[in-house]
């Protein structure tokens, strides 16, 4: 039997079973259904995009998977390649693993270590925001700040190891004073936090955490797992503020199968390169620089690029700006939009309750949460798909 994810299966209704999907579309054997969601936000070439089938297939008939542990292979090779190109400043080297959760457990590794192996086994704390989600992984548990999802860690009490502070630059100037001496990192998920609420912040917050962080030798790390490849407007938010470390999933291989990667700069990866083998990185999940997932890596970002995704996603931030313009309802307690993300807040969680059905009836899947009706779009959506996914938004308020 399937355990489905953040169900109570005693009580859950029965999920959707998807017989075939194409572009934004998923079917059931009675539904044809707008995925507004973009399947948890990755999948930004829509479905069964032949570019992307190709690349697969091709790899397939080569080999799947080969351990990184003593091998290499062209495709990761490639892959590393042009993430070097592709990502700004010295953001040069990559570790890959098979989910976003697991490559923020890296990136804090990452982060702990550089420090010990300077000596500095003092720092082993991490400044995190409030709302923050980072993955369902134990230490990205403690890292975040969501008891809707990690209410599990009760049972440990409060760790001493993180501060959760706001998006407010007060707070990170006053946790910077206290604790500057302990921190090994500040760990965002930056401008928009995704599964904490779709709450979106300014990025005067970033620049000054940059500048503190330089001040007092911390590491800055960006979980651009759900805010990369334009999600926020921008290519990736480390275009506009630089990180130490940069993480991205999810929009990594367009969907199609699991992989993330840590991405280091140049002064956390010479703090590993030594002549002592207790310095290196004692890290390796087994489908790290997966071939199929590293080839269909490249063929997504390589439509990306081709095919001006920046210009699809202000098209689709204007589209949702003009459709809900004026748009209100008591129950709403704020309409926020950013890039190619919406989320409609509401004052009361039951406000939802039946949205998913509604949404189905009218051909958009949808998948509200607490307080939240959001979409995320694939990108290569048509104007009529969006408007059909907002007005369905929209008469939900005013049935």
């Amino acid at each position: 039997m399937i355990w489905y994810p953040y169900q109570q299966m005693k009580t859950m209704q029965a999920p959707f079973e998807i017989v075939d999907a194409e572009g934004v579309y998923l079917y059931t054997k009675e539904h044809k259904m707008i995925d507004s969601v973009s399947s948890w936000w990755s999948v930004i070439h829509g479905y069964k995009h032949p570019a992307l089938n190709e690349a697969i297939i091709e790899q397939v008939g080569k080999f799947s998977h080969v351990m990184l542990g003593g091998l290499t292979h062209e495709p990761v090779r490639k892959l590393s390649d042009k993430l070097q190109s592709f990502l700004p400043g010295d953001l040069d080297y990559c570790f890959f693993s098979d989910s976003g959760s697991v490559a923020v457990e890296v990136a804090l590794k990452m982060a702990l270590q550089y420090y010990v192996n300077r000596g500095e086994q003092q720092r082993t704390m991490i400044l995190a925001l409030e709302h923050a989600y980072h993955g369902d992984t134990f230490k990205t548990m403690e890292a975040g700040d969501d008891e809707d999802y990690h209410f599990v860690l009760n049972a440990y009490g409060k760790s001493p190891y993180v501060v959760h502070i706001p998006t407010e630059i007060a707070a990170l100037e006053q946790a910077f004073a206290q604790y500057h001496e302990k921190l090994n990192c500040v760990l965002v998920e930056p401008l928009l936090q995704g599964a904490g609420g779709m709450r979106m912040y300014d990025v005067s917050f970033l620049q000054r955490a940059r500048e503190l962080c330089d001040q007092y030798g911390v590491l800055l790390i960006f979980d651009e797992v759900a805010t990369g490849f334009g999600r926020t407007g921008n290519r990736f938010v480390a275009d506009l503020v630089l990180p130490d470390i940069l993480v991205l999933g999810k929009a990594l291989t367009g969907g199609y199968i699991g992989h993330a990667v840590t991405v280091a700069n140049h002064k956390v990866y010479d703090g590993f390169y030594d002549d002592d083998p207790a310095h290196a990185l004692m890290h390796g999940p087994t489908f790290m620089g997966n071939a199929l997932a590293c080839s269909v890596a490249l063929k997504s970002i390589e439509l990306f690029e081709s095919e001006n995704y920046m210009d699809k996603i202000a098209r689709i931030e204007a589209i949702t700006r003009r459709e809900l313009d004026g748009f209100s309802d008591p129950r709403i307690r704020e309409i926020r939009i950013m890039g190619g993300c919406v989320c409609i807040e509401v004052y009361d969680s039951e406000t939802l309750r039946g949205y998913q059905q509604f949404a189905c009836e009218r051909g958009v899947f949808s998948r509200p949460f607490l307080n939240y009706l959001y979409a995320m779009v694939p990108y290569v959506i048509s104007e009529d798909q969006l408007v059909t996914v907002l007005d369905c938004m929209k008469a939900w308020f005013s049935r």
